[in-house]
């Protein structure tokens, strides 16, 4: 193990030389003095620190680390030099670098409150949101009052889909201090869990301490389109864009609503200007329902020679290469048929399940908002990510889920295509909801844009049936009032019994036909994608 040097001090006229010119902010005298002293006193380690912090102060970082690490030659075991470090290492990008600092100075000292919540931030910059959150609840240990880490806390948790620690660490944060980006981050947190009026009520509140936010407004926009308030959404959205014209989500969901409201054009000029997610894909969605075919042609085979995993993009090359009988040149996922996949949870079968019986005694009293859906006809869908609630009964299903997804991998492990390919390495459940249907329910056809994998769980269904397939779910190549050609597409129809469970490519159309029984259907639907 290598020896400390022996520190051998400046005299200290000399050494309070440098300290004054730092004091007194003339950095640049202060590293002129340091620098001159250091080739009489090269073994001092006062002016290796003071030398290294008139350079800091300049923003010289790099010259500043290599100044701190000699003054540590002569004492290794310095805490708040390691800390100097790692900040300044943050400051130049050398992240890595500045956690193995940053863990050194704790490792030295555990009381040192801001080098845990610098080693929070830098680990939350790498998407370590467990570590980080580690870090963030060390440094509120040694000073609850910590708003900043509070704050930081709060997104940590929430990136981890912890909604309701999130939400407790937000409102801890503005018992301390009220800001319009903490009650943003807590609207959207309380959005996130399906509590949608208590959602409004943080955007109002952010919007009170600063009107002009243009993402509150936009977000507000989208709590209010899933609570069926269309007309009020477009004037948020609006609004949002006056203050900000470029702002990527609210013109994303301007598009949205327009594309909804029939007005392709118009949504398409949005798609553009946001250039946000899969504005392409739906750009060339608008060209294609508006059959401006040749257009859309030319985009799509531009698309697909740079996008080689979209599954939205693969519903329309798919579509589009059955429907003029050509080519399907997108190899994402050329059969979505072949991966329908029809099993079912164990936990979930029998006249007697537990599960299913706690699950639908949950879904009917659970403090969860309903989230309009325009495509869903005498039906309610929850908001939400319905299967990372805390409550256990959510927590067992979601296990379930898991394991039959992990079937579903290994089902199709071998196939050759990129859908399977770069199929989720972890079963991480992107949004889940359930769908309460009554007599008359269905839901028009669909794809969902957001997922990989789609699939369903089915609790109650319809038993005084008409005919076979009432309540029943099919899957197709075509929907969506999609244009086509001629009828040859390719469709499957699937009858659930309870406790079954079907998957299938997010970019499959899939429908609900309707039922006429007075019962009630209700399923579990999710959404998976890879991180």
């Amino acid at each position: 193990m290598k020896q400390p040097k022996q520190n051998i001090p400046a005299p200290q006229q000399d050494i309070q030389s440098v300290v004054q010119a730092l004091q007194s902010g003339q950095l640049d005298i202060a590293e002129s003095r340091a620098k001159k002293l250091l080739k009489q006193y090269p073994n001092s380690f006062d002016l290796h620190n003071l030398y290294a912090n008139a350079l800091a102060g300049q923003n010289l970082f790099k010259e500043a680390i290599v100044s701190f690490r000699n003054a540590l030659e002569f004492d290794p075991n310095l805490a708040e030099l390691h800390l100097n470090i790692a900040i300044l290492l943050t400051n130049i990008n050398r992240t890595e670098e500045a956690i193995t600092s940053y863990k050194k100075a704790i490792s030295l000292n555990t009381s040192l409150t801001d080098a845990h919540y610098n080693l929070g931030t830098a680990l939350q910059s790498q998407d370590m949101f467990e570590q980080a959150t580690d870090c963030y609840k060390k440094a509120i240990a040694l000073e609850p009052g910590f708003f900043e880490a509070l704050v930081n806390l709060g997104v940590v948790l929430q990136e981890q889909g912890h909604l309701a620690e999130a939400i407790d660490a937000y409102e801890k944060a503005l018992k301390i201090q009220q800001t319009a980006k903490v009650y943003f981050n807590m609207g959207t947190a309380l959005k996130n869990e399906g509590k949608l009026e208590d959602a409004i009520d943080s955007y109002n509140k952010a919007l009170e301490l600063e009107p002009s936010y243009a993402e509150v407004h936009s977000n507000l926009g989208e709590v209010l389109r899933d609570q069926g308030r269309y007309e009020e959404s477009v004037i948020f959205y609006k609004q949002a864009l006056t203050f900000d014209p470029d702002l990527p989500v609210a013109n994303y969901s301007l598009a949205v609503y327009l594309y909804d409201s029939g007005d392709l054009d118009g949504a398409a000029t949005h798609f553009k200007r946001s250039g946000f997610a899969d504005w392409e894909e739906r750009s060339l969605y608008c060209l294609y329902k508006s059959e401006r075919f040749d257009e859309f042609k030319k985009g799509l085979d531009e698309l697909v020679a740079v996008k080689h995993a979209s599954p939205f993009l693969a519903t329309l090359a798919g579509h589009y290469a059955e429907n003029f009988e050509v080519e399907n040149n997108y190899k994402f996922c050329p059969d979505p048929m072949k991966f329908v996949f029809h099993t079912n949870i164990p936990e979930l079968q029998g006249e007697h399940s537990e599960l299913r019986e706690a699950l639908l005694k949950e879904i009917r009293s659970a403090d969860v908002s309903e989230k309009m859906q325009g495509r869903l006809v005498n039906g309610v869908q929850s908001a939400g990510n319905l299967l990372k609630r805390p409550e256990p009964v959510f927590q067992q299903l979601a296990a379930c889920v898991k394991e039959a997804v992990e079937r579903y991998r290994q089902q199709y492990k071998d196939e050759d295509c990129e859908f399977i390919k770069s199929f989720p390495k972890t079963t991480e459940i992107a949004s889940s909801w359930y769908v309460r249907m009554k007599q008359g329910g269905h839901l028009n056809s669909h794809i969902h844009e957001d997922g990989w994998i789609s699939g369903a769980m089915y609790l109650a269904l319809p038993t005084d049936k008409k005919h076979k397939h009432e309540g029943s779910i099919e899957v197709s190549t075509h929907g969506d009032d999609y244009p086509k050609k001629h009828d040859n597409f390719s469709t499957n129809t699937i009858a659930p019994e309870v406790g079954d469970f079907v998957m299938f490519p997010s970019s499959l159309f899939h429908r609900t036909i309707p039922f006429t029984s007075d019962e009630e259907r209700i399923c579990i639907a999710f959404d998976l994608k890879p991180m």
